[in-house]
């Protein structure tokens, strides 16, 4: 099945120059998934879905034009080649439009990264993990409702082939479950949730543990305190601290930069973190839920360090942003099948620190633990940040009671300077970190 869709994409970027293109790549991205959902105790919903997608570039000078279809019949990919064609012939320059450098493209064997796992989980097995997963939930002591539960898993296979020698294929999978706990009552009522998601079936939690978990952490957010206001120290759980390593790879796009609208405009080389402090993307790690064998545009992909020991080291680039800022590629293109390349990280982490999280916060008098963020206060110009938040007061160094309906304030350029990561770094999303405390952080309570 590879070999005859990537026989398929080379005939559409050979029928492409012959058309007249300059440059040509094509891209086809074959997905399927289902999901199902559970709620109260009853089969809420069940959902499928099919896509079969091409997409065409074609560059003539620095013109360029992409279409996609999903239609494979020859008559159809003709068509495509011409609208295509027409497109590209009518659309404004773009000066810095292309394909990858071709001596950075990848080449030789992939890696072996077990990316694709082939067990079938029939709509029954998922139905049986959800009911499992809610069924934990509701059995905590204190879960006084469910916003319900959901199994699911999804596969896919990308395919890429350029003009100018690129011709690359790799398929994933992935799998999850999830539940949401509501505790309490009327206007005192608390949610929380948890989930697990893996390439490998094998590799997922229990449901039950899933349903446990949400429905423990929902109980133990009931009757927060209201709290006063004032600087000090703020713990991000590890579900949000990644969102700090969020704000930072989109300092880095290279768009951003292009376009000067970032708040690290200008940092490249300068120490931006405390030492010690190291932010990596890992497009190679073995079953990561980020990986990836190449880039977009067919680029090589490696380790990297974002920051390293404190101090800005790279800014992600696909060939565009490349050549606007006279830099090379960086393998962080990102493709659709009806787009131009984008940019985006594959395995992005935050590097553990050597303090466990009780020993993190063990000289803390008074600070806040937070275990929800809410709203979307960041300012990626200039790096100011304000979200709401909720979760738990730490007094004394322990972790003390709920409290919520706060904001936490301060900006992203002092908040990295003064952040301190802790030891507990584990890989469950994309984007992962370890609990981060970051230290004078404004913090507006309601009491």
């Amino acid at each position: 099945m590879a070999d005859q869709t990537l026989n398929l994409l080379q005939d559409l970027v050979s029928n492409a120059m012959k058309a007249g293109a300059d440059a040509a790549d094509a891209v086809a991205v074959d997905a399927r998934s289902k999901s199902v959902s559970w709620r109260e105790g009853k089969l809420e919903d069940v959902d499928g879905s099919e896509a079969e997608d091409i997409g065409l570039r074609i560059m003539i000078g620095k013109q360029q034009a992409m279409v996609s279809t999903s239609d494979r019949r020859p008559n159809a990919l003709k068509a495509l080649v011409q609208r295509t064609m027409d497109m590209a012939k009518a659309v404004p320059e773009d000066q810095y439009c292309g394909l990858a450098p071709e001596e950075r493209l990848h080449q030789g064997r992939f890696a072996e990264l077990d990316l694709f796992d082939p067990t079938d989980v029939p709509a029954e097995k998922l139905t049986d993990l959800a009911r499992e997963a809610e069924d934990a939930t509701r059995a905590v002591e204190g879960v006084t409702n469910s916003s319900g539960a959901s199994a699911g898993t999804s596969s896919w296979a990308i395919s890429l082939v350029t003009s100018h020698g690129f011709s690359g294929h790799y398929k994933g999978s992935s799998f999850s479950i999830s539940s949401s706990a509501v505790a309490g009552e009327g206007t005192g009522m608390e949610r929380d949730y948890e989930f697990t998601s893996a390439r490998h079936f094998a590799d997922l939690d229990s449901a039950e543990k899933i349903g446990h978990e949400a429905g423990e952490r929902a109980v133990k957010r009931l009757n927060p305190k209201k709290m006063g206001s004032g600087k000090m120290p703020v713990v991000y759980d590890p579900r949000f601290s990644k969102s700090l390593v969020n704000h930072l790879s989109g300092a880095v796009n290279g768009a951003s930069v292009a376009r000067r609208s970032s708040f690290l405009q200008d940092r490249m080389g300068e120490e931006i973190f405390a030492p010690g402090v190291t932010i990596t993307d890992n497009p190679l790690m073995v079953r990561g839920l980020g990986s990836r064998l190449f880039d977009g545009e067919g680029v090589k992909v490696d380790k990297c360090h974002l920051v390293e020991d404190g101090v800005l080291k790279m800014w992600l680039l696909n060939a565009a942003t490349a050549r606007q800022l006279g830099l090379e590629v960086s393998g962080h293109a990102s493709r659709g099948t009806s787009s131009a390349p984008g940019i985006s990280t594959s395995n992005l982490y935050m590097e553990p620190g050597t303090m466990t999280p009780s020993e993190l916060m063990a000289d803390i008098e008074d600070g806040v633990y937070v275990t929800e963020l809410i709203g979307m206060g960041v300012n990626g110009v200039t790096g100011d940040y304000s979200r709401g938040a909720a979760g738990f007061r730490i007094r004394g160094g322990e972790i003390a009671e709920p409290v919520s309906e706060i904001t936490i304030a301060g900006n992203l350029k002092e908040m990295f300077r003064h952040l301190v990561p802790a030891s507990d770094l584990s890989f469950r999303y994309g984007i992962n970190a370890p609990t981060i405390r970051v230290d004078g952080m404004m913090v507006a309570g309601a009491g």
